[in-house]
């Protein structure tokens, strides 16, 4: 009987800790998730946008624009602006606690943040990129 209380006890236990993550662990899997990849970023436009360039490579970099104006003398300049809100969650609960217990515990991250980028490409009268400006904001 004792042996059979103690080997339930041992499984408990084990379940009970199998679905537990502590709040560092939540915290680095968030920062994991935040990762932005292949996006639209400050540090791509300062590397491969550069004066001369067609207004094709500067669409194969930097994809469409979201606004395409003329100026007085008919040469395009692109806009792109990129507003972004970015909440990651990551939680776990003890749902083994749940079932025997009675009562569960939970632990999770959360973080939240926005970014601006606004990039203006000015093209000359060849659609070659005559100049280029950019602003970039985080909070």
């Amino acid at each position: 009987m004792i042996k059979k209380r103690s080997l339930l006890a041992a499984v408990t236990l084990a379940l009970i800790l199998s679905g537990c993550q502590s709040a560092s662990e939540h915290a680095a899997d968030v920062r994991k998730a935040r990762n932005d990849g292949d996006k639209l970023t400050l540090g791509r436009v300062q590397k491969e946008i550069r004066v001369g360039m067609t207004n094709a490579e500067v669409a194969e970099v930097l994809g469409s624009p979201n606004m395409v104006t003329t100026d007085d003398k008919r040469r395009e300049n692109w806009v792109y602006d990129r507003i972004s809100t970015q909440t990651v969650q990551s939680s776990s609960s003890g749902g083994v606690n749940v079932l025997i217990l009675g009562a569960g515990s939970t632990t999770g991250a959360r973080s939240t943040s926005q970014r601006t980028l606004t990039i203006i490409v000015k093209f000359d009268d060849k659609s070659r990129v005559r100049d280029f400006a950019y602003r970039s904001s985080s909070f």
